[in-house]
């Protein structure tokens, strides 16, 4: 409210100061002219005549010289048109301070948003966020890391924005100023292990290892430090330790985790999956003495029964896969392509449990 009185204040004093001449008497405008200055002047002689300061020669010069300018002074007053009626220039002036802010009223009320609330200038410089490009918004936060480079929270929010980005150099110097300034913790020496693979191309350097092994060490059950240990196993060769991270990850994971798709699959790709339902330690001892016919049958039998707990609940995700990874060892690929349809259409309400079905099937070698 004191911002629009300051405002009114000025609009009145500009106005005030452009029409104060129209609401003044034509005496005033007259007053200071070129006669009264001469009158002044042939005054003055008289007295330096009396006082003795001039010649009696001199002043009569002086007085034909002044008395020349005013006639022409006169003349030429009388020559400007008459000034118009006071009470018309009066009146104009009086409407045009109070029309100039009534007319920018009226325009402004159907134009402006005269019921905004005010709005301070750093929260104006926030509002349009949402609708700028990232890499404005990445701009504005490193500004204001370049000015608080301790900032431990403004540097936890810029790292996973440039590790989104592919700049992953800036990425991992930004999580290590977040370990630093905000405190060390097992996510985030996850998430700075995996800027650093993903900035090897994926490959899990010896680097990237050790910022996981700090994470594991701080959080046993860091389910992204645990999985990128399972890849290092993997990509060193070890595909059993791997396959052991993963199966232990996914027996303490709970059935509705957004990673667990990646981990069934990566489970699936280095092959540890049973080719068949898990068998007691008796039913191996059993199987040894068994002929291969019989042993075959056995393990068709648990297959069956496998598929029909599946299609009385059709819910479990590795379970499918477990049915047909077992079909495929024993060479039924028909059988196994059949399965991965049930599977589908069993799942088909579920759009998380699909996907990681699909990427499983995938990883199996059945895309369609």
């Amino acid at each position: 409210m004191t911002l629009w009185f300051v405002f009114a204040m000025m609009t009145a004093a500009a106005v005030f100061a452009v029409l104060w001449p129209l609401g003044r008497a034509p005496g005033a405008l007259r007053e200071g002219n070129e006669s009264t200055v001469y009158k002044d002047q042939l005054a003055e002689i008289e007295r330096d005549v009396a006082n003795g300061l001039i010649g009696a020669g001199e002043a009569e010069a002086a007085r034909v010289e002044i008395g020349r300018r005013l006639l022409a002074a006169d003349d030429a007053e009388r020559e400007l048109p008459a000034p118009s009626n006071i009470r018309l220039r009066r009146a104009v002036a009086v409407a045009a301070l109070a029309g100039v802010p009534l007319i920018a009223v009226a325009v402004y009320l159907p134009l402006g948003s005269p019921h905004l609330p005010d709005l301070p200038h750093s929260q104006r410089a926030q509002a349009p966020a949402a609708s700028q490009p990232l890499d404005n918004l990445v701009a504005q936060v490193e500004a204001h890391l370049e000015k608080n480079p301790a900032d431990g929270r403004g540097w936890s929010v810029l790292a996973p924005v440039l590790a989104k980005l592919g700049r992953f150099d800036e990425a991992i110097r930004a999580y290590r100023n977040a370990i630093t300034y905000a405190g060390d913790s097992a996510s985030r020496r996850a998430d700075l292990g995996e800027a650093i693979a993903m900035g090897a191309g994926g490959v899990v350097t010896s680097e990237a290892k050790a910022e996981f092994e700090r994470a594991a060490a701080l959080d046993a059950n860091e389910a992204k430090a645990n999985y990128y240990l399972g890849v290092a196993a993997e990509q060193d060769g070890r595909a059993a330790d791997a396959a052991s991270i993963w199966r232990a990850l996914l027996a303490k994971a709970p059935q509705d985790a957004p990673w667990r798709p990646i981990v069934v699959a990566a489970l699936a790709r280095v092959g540890g999956g049973p080719s068949a339902p898990a068998l007691s330690d008796d039913t191996i001892a059993t199987a040894r003495d068994m002929t291969e016919t019989d042993r075959d049958a056995m393990i068709r039998g648990m297959v069956d029964r496998l598929a029909a707990r599946l299609k009385q609940n059709g819910d479990d995700v590795e379970g499918w896969l477990r049915l047909v990874r077992a079909y495929m060892v024993m060479g039924d690929r028909d059988k196994a392509k059949a399965a991965g349809a049930d599977a589908r259409q069993a799942l088909a309400g579920d759009t998380e449990r699909l996907l990681s079905l699909n990427e499983g099937l995938k990883n199996l070698g059945l895309d369609g």
